[in-house]
């Protein structure tokens, strides 16, 4: 870290990553770009981000001693997972450890209902909701259909969430500890990345459009800019921002929301983190959102985020049917398609609609990429050396 004047000894800081999958990956490589080191902490040995940085402690999220050890080794702590003790990192916190975003955020977005009260007192608009800790029929009916189940705690990627359009739909419901929102008959679902320096500045990129794939419930394929009007953008983007600044975050934060028929927008659900909705601007952007990440937690001057380029993104999912050691067809066909960038994650076993990586496609032309995107989807699959 900085000693005083505008002067860094190399390396310029070491960075503690928490969560060894394909986000830390892609942290890492960012972070060699600006002559940092990472140390990672994952369960897995030889993760996606630990084949990268080559210092990786093996352990779980939740273990005191693991935690401890990657804290007290770096400059400073991030994480690429939200599923962490989070008492631990409070108390390593307390002992003077800089760990961005600060833990008592983490804990308030690790639960769902918590981040919906937190949002809701500051203000920001969103679906209304309601407590659910022991779902029943009567409650729920009580709420009123249409509505959406989400898990307190421990969902992502489309898990931990239920939609509900009638009360026979209850017999799907997840038996944990809940909320219940209004659904949002939304015409589209928006993301915005913005990031939050240590000196609360903020920087926010461009409205991004995504497509959902309904039976898994995630991103599918990702349109940078958005295909909305300029004035509903800007009010986007103002919006992820008086989000960020709700919660006095520090480092990159993924904000999806929903644009209604009526033209409101909601904010759904924040991630305190690098986002799969940020993956484009590692090609499109002049500052990608990993970059941009490790310049606000180290306290380093916050990159510019113009838009270079139209893009659409498209996640690469492990084909249903496959398991084990990853077989990529149709590698050669999507590379000789223009502008196409494919990413992999390094992931040693397959399986289906796990993540295995992404592709990027830039095109002047915003419809053109989305095609191009398409073509790809149709060429590349993720199989297996083994049958399911």
């Amino acid at each position: 870290m900085s000693i005083g004047e505008d002067r860094y000894p190399y390396p310029v800081a070491h960075i503690g990553i928490i969560g060894g999958g394909q986000l830390g990956r892609m942290l890492v490589a960012a972070a060699k770009r600006i002559g940092c080191v990472c140390t990672v902490l994952d369960p897995y040995p030889n993760s996606p981000a630990g084949q990268l940085s080559g210092q990786q402690i093996v352990g779980t999220y939740h273990d005191p001693a693991a935690l401890r050890e990657l804290v007290t080794a770096c400059d400073v702590t991030t994480f690429d997972i939200e599923d962490i003790d989070t008492d631990v990192l409070a108390e390593l916190l307390r002992e003077g450890h800089r760990i961005y975003p600060c833990p008592g955020l983490l804990a308030d977005i690790q639960d769902k209902l918590r981040q919906k009260q937190v949002l809701a007192d500051a203000g920001i608009p969103s679906a209304g909701f309601e407590a659910a800790d022991a779902p029943s029929a009567e409650a729920f009916a009580a709420f009123g259909y249409p509505l959406v189940q989400k898990a307190r705690r421990g969902g992502y990627d489309g898990r931990g969430v239920q939609v509900m359009r009638e009360a026979a739909d209850f017999a799907k419901h997840l038996p944990v500890p809940s909320l219940v929102e209004r659904f949002v008959p939304a015409r589209l679902e928006l993301a915005v990345m913005v990031a939050r320096g240590q000196d609360g500045g903020t920087v926010a990129y461009p409205v991004v459009e995504m497509c959902m794939r309904p039976a898994e419930n995630v991103l599918d394929l990702l349109i940078a800019p958005a295909r909305i009007d300029a004035a509903t953008a800007a009010a986007a983007r103002r919006l992820a921002v008086d989000t960020v600044e709700a919660l006095m975050g520090v480092g990159i934060f993924g904000v999806e929301m929903f644009l209604t028929e009526a033209g409101e927008l909601l904010v759904n659900e924040v991630a305190p983190r690098t986002h799969n909705s940020g993956h484009y601007t590692i090609e499109a952007c002049t500052t990608d959102q990993f970059e941009q990440h490790l310049r606000a937690i180290a306290g380093l001057p916050l990159g510019a985020t113009d838009l270079l380029c139209p893009a659409a993104m498209l996640n690469l999912l492990g084909e249903p049917g496959f398991k084990g050691r990853p077989v990529i067809r149709g590698l050669r066909a999507a590379l000789a398609i223009p502008g196409v960038s494919v990413h992999l994650y390094g992931k040693a076993e397959t399986r289906a609609h796990r993540k295995m990586g992404h592709v990027t496609v830039l095109d002047a032309d915003v419809e053109q990429a989305r095609a191009k995107a398409e073509q790809v989807r149709a060429l590349i699959r993720i199989e297996g050396e083994e049958i399911a």
